[in-house]
């Protein structure tokens, strides 16, 4: 009896530390588990011991790094990467209205307006009204092109404890884009059928349409202004006839390599 009860209490004396260690879980962004005992979760890490060791032997992990904590009792604490934490980001505007610097000069008034749908992630859609400018080829343009894209911010190589976005519109993108037009122009053709070599004015409608892989950058001004610069390329279709379509370019008749580049500047509102 006296050996049984010897054995009892060394048992007990193995099995205590483990009896009140607790089976919390810290589940990492790369889905491993570790199984530990939650002992702070701080603004940047958090800290935890291990039953392999001692209990003054503290262990951390940095918060970014963890996608959520379950604790022993069931209830589950989620965290969220900073980079892309709209709590990050509250007090910017996320909207902005726009107009293409230098259309008027190419026979159009272009404007865009831009909405940030997440970190990292916004629509934009443009409207050119072609005509409400200065014609400078005089050629009595009337219509109208759209363009409709997916704008991709880019993110850092790496990330490091806390980065984030200097304002959610601002930086590098690469935007899918895709463009449209319809309007009508007078078109000046030589007339084969008169014998002084006159040429005839005729009045014709475009149709054209391309689709576009769009390379800037925005800079935010102070949370109120911004601005814009792009390059775009791709392809497009067009019925002849021009080559120039006011918000693009498309190289030849036909099915051909098409082409867009702008400089707009605008105003941030909630």
């Amino acid at each position: 009896m006296k050996r049984f009860n010897i054995l009892i209490f060394n048992l007990i004396i193995v099995l205590l530390p483990l009896i009140g260690f607790g089976q919390d879980q810290i589940v990492k962004r790369n889905n491993d588990v570790i199984i530990c005992k939650i002992k702070e979760i701080g603004s940047a890490e958090i800290k935890y011991i291990l039953s392999d060791y001692p209990s003054d032997v503290l262990f951390s992990v940095e918060k970014d790094q963890v996608a959520k904590i379950i604790f022993e009792d069931g209830r589950k604490l989620e965290f969220s990467i900073a980079m892309t934490d709209p709590e990050k980001y509250k007090g910017q505007r996320r909207n902005a209205i726009k107009v293409d610097l230098f259309s008027p000069m190419t026979g159009n008034t272009t404007f865009a307006y831009e909405r940030n749908i997440k970190p990292g992630r916004s629509l934009e859609g443009t409207l050119g009204i072609i005509g409400l400018s200065f014609d400078l080829v005089d050629g009595n343009a009337q219509g109208v092109f759209a363009k409709f894209g997916y704008k991709f911010i880019k993110n850092p190589d790496f990330y490091l404890q806390g980065l984030h976005y200097a304002h959610i519109l601002k930086g590098g993108y690469i935007k899918p884009e895709l463009m449209l037009a319809i309007y009508n122009k007078d078109i000046e053709e030589y007339d084969p059928l008169d014998p002084h070599g006159y040429y005839i004015t005729e009045r014709r409608s475009f149709f054209p349409v391309a689709v576009h892989l769009v390379f800037g950058k925005q800079w935010v001004i102070d949370n109120f202004a911004l601005v814009d610069y792009y390059f775009g390329a791709g392809y497009g279709l067009h019925n002849g006839g021009e080559s120039y379509h006011y918000g693009f370019i498309i190289a030849d008749d036909g099915f051909s390599i098409s082409l867009s580049t702008g400089l707009k500047i605008g105003f941030l509102f909630k």
